[in-house]
């Protein structure tokens, strides 16, 4: 695991770097609003795809560096991507943008302007809670390139259902929530929801290459 600090127009961001000791493929992982890299899902796949030929980069935003509490808009969210591809795709390999809710989304609004190979969404907000009218669908339906949407059975910003149809794949994971946390009461635990969530990206990013 390395890391690397790079200067953006929204300030300094920070790779984490779990390589696979053979890359075909890099992923890039943004983190959501109101949270880091840190997220469940987002290190169960960075202990899990090295093994599989799939480098994984975690990417800070400047704000989350510089210690804030409160997300930027989202043009200031995608500059900070903007920054850090130039290092993503340094490496000569196929770049997957992807990220976690907010995250999901500026993968899905970069993608095509920065040759993104696919897109990854994990826990795509496709509206507020409870506000199923302001629809972000068109994000995701625009991205341009090969997408993959896992997306909890619960979560309030959008349940599988919910989605519209479209040219990507969608994973379920049964009972979590925006966070992919299953209640203790379900019929499948959380080794096993993440189990579904690191299987289907393993299997998927193998069909990319």
């Amino acid at each position: 695991m390395t890391t690397e600090i790079i200067g953006t127009e929204a300030g300094d961001a920070r790779i984490t770097w779990h390589e696979a000791g053979t890359a075909r493929l890099v992923l890039a992982l943004g983190h959501g609003a109101g949270g880091g890299v840190e997220a469940r899902d987002l290190r169960a796949l960075a202990e899990a795809l090295p093994g599989h030929g799939v480098s994984v980069a975690l990417v800070e935003q400047p704000w989350r560096v510089a210690g804030k509490k409160v997300a930027p808009a989202p043009k200031t969210l995608d500059a900070g991507w903007r920054g850090v591809w130039p290092a993503l795709a340094g490496h000569g390999l196929p770049v997957v943008a992807g990220g976690r809710s907010a995250g999901a989304r500026v993968a899905c609004r970069t993608a095509a302007e920065l040759g993104a190979r696919a897109v990854l969404a994990l826990s795509f907000p496709l509206h507020p809670p409870g506000r199923p009218e302001k629809s972000r669908a068109g994000e995701l339906l625009g991205a341009g390139v090969p997408a993959l949407v896992v997306q909890g059975g619960n979560d309030p910003f959008g349940r599988p259902e919910e989605f519209p149809e479209g040219d990507y794949e969608l994973i379920e994971v049964p009972y979590g929530d925006h966070g992919f946390a299953v209640p203790k009461r379900a019929a499948t635990g959380q080794e096993h929801a993440l189990g579904i969530i690191t299987d289907g990206v393993v299997r998927w990013t193998a069909s990319l290459v």
